[in-house]
């Protein structure tokens, strides 16, 4: 199975993802559509990626171009990820390596529980000043109004 994630950088939450049997152009752009309806992001957004073929696509570059300007890490660079790497690397040692997975809609429920309930609401995060995703926007938009 295969996850892209969409993660904001000020909050660390995963704002956007997609869980398909193959790395295809169509889920990174079902990954950053969840991400575009989920938090409506303004024109002008940064939105950066690797350098993977789905990544590169026609249809990536599509839906990217409308409103956001997209990055692309340089080669051989790899510190650009390093965020995203991050999360993946914690989910699989919180989740992922603890499970024997007996089907794809079983693995696919507890990723996104783990993703929705977990990671993003309650999973506390040093760099967040030892509070959760939730609580990092939560308190941006209480400072906004």
């Amino acid at each position: 199975m295969y996850l892209a994630g969409v993660k904001d950088l000020y909050t660390k939450e995963l704002v956007g993802y997609a869980i398909n049997k193959r790395m295809t152009a169509d889920l990174v752009c079902r990954a950053l559509n969840m991400a575009v309806k989920n938090k409506s992001p303004s024109q002008g957004l940064i939105v950066h990626s690797d350098r993977g073929s789905q990544y590169c696509s026609h249809a990536y570059h599509k839906t990217i171009k409308h409103h956001f300007k997209g990055s692309m890490s340089g080669k051989g660079n790899c510190f650009d990820n390093a965020p995203i790497e991050s999360f993946w690397g914690t989910l699989k040692n919180e989740l992922v390596y603890h499970q024997d997975y007996k089907t794809r809609f079983t693995a696919t429920n507890e990723i996104t529980q783990y993703i929705e309930l977990y990671y993003n609401q309650t999973r506390i995060q040093k760099g967040l000043g030892y509070r959760s995703p939730r609580q990092v926007w939560f308190d941006f938009y209480r400072q906004a109004a």
